[in-house]
C-alpha cells in the first residue's frame, strides 16, 4: 500500500498540476510517498491518495516482450523528475468485457508498445486507487532524469491520442522534481 500525500512538505517539489479533464485537485507545493499503513498525516496535508501497487496489466502471458520496468527511483539520477498521472475512466469502460478492454489498450491503441519504447529511461509504477471514492481508478508514477523529460512528454501525447482515452473522464498530471545534494 502506498499513499501519495500532497501538502506543504514532502521530498518531491510540485512543479505543475495540470487538469486535462474533470475537477481540479487542490494545489499543493510538495508531495510525499509513504508506504504501509498511514498513521498521522503531516501538518499542511491537502489530500492523500491511497493506492495499491498493481501487477502489469494488459500484457498477455504469451507476449514475448520484456515486462515493464517497475524500478523506482531512477538510479543515480542527476536531476530526478517524476510525473504522477491520475485517471478515472467512465462506467462505459468498466462495462466492457475484459478482453475488449485489452484489445483497446494493446491491439488498437498500442499503449504498451509506446511505454516499452521509453525503457529504461523512464521507470513506471502502476497503482490502483483504493479509498472507496470514485475520484480516480489509476495512479501511475513515472520517474526519470530531467534530461529525459521530452520522452515523458512524447509518451503522454502518444497515450492521449489512443482509443482508450475516449473513456477517460478525469485526468490530472502532476509534474515533480527532487533536489539532490551531490558530494563534492
Amino acid at each position: 500500500m502506498l499513499h501519495y500525500v500532497g501538502g506543504a512538505t514532502g521530498s518531491w517539489r510540485v512543479d505543475q498540476i495540470e487538469t486535462f479533464s474533470g475537477p481540479d485537485l487542490t494545489p499543493v507545493s510538495h508531495l510525499e510517498i509513504l508506504g504501509g499503513r498511514l498513521g498521522r498525516v503531516p501538518q499542511g496535508t491537502a489530500w492523500v491518495l491511497p493506492a495499491v501497487v498493481s501487477s502489469t496489466r494488459y500484457i498477455t502471458r504469451e507476449d514475448p516482450r520484456p515486462a515493464e520496468s517497475s524500478r523506482s527511483p531512477v538510479p543515480e539520477s542527476r536531476e530526478p523528475s517524476a510525473a504522477l498521472v491520475l485517471i478515472r475512466k467512465s462506467d462505459e469502460w468498466w462495462n466492457l468485457a475484459g478482453a475488449t478492454r485489452q484489445d483497446i489498450i494493446e491491439a488498437r491503441s498500442r499503449q504498451v508498445d509506446a511505454r516499452l519504447r521509453m525503457l529504461p529511461a523512464i521507470a513506471r509504477r502502476f497503482t490502483l486507487h483504493r479509498d472507496g471514492s470514485d475520484a480516480f481508478d489509476f495512479l501511475t508514477w513515472f520517474e526519470f532524469d530531467a534530461q529525459d523529460s521530452a520522452l515523458i512528454n512524447d509518451l503522454a501525447r502518444a497515450i492521449r491520442a489512443t482509443d482508450e482515452w475516449n473513456y477517460v473522464e478525469r485526468e490530472i498530471e502532476i509534474r515533480l522534481s527532487k533536489r539532490v545534494i551531490h558530494p563534492r
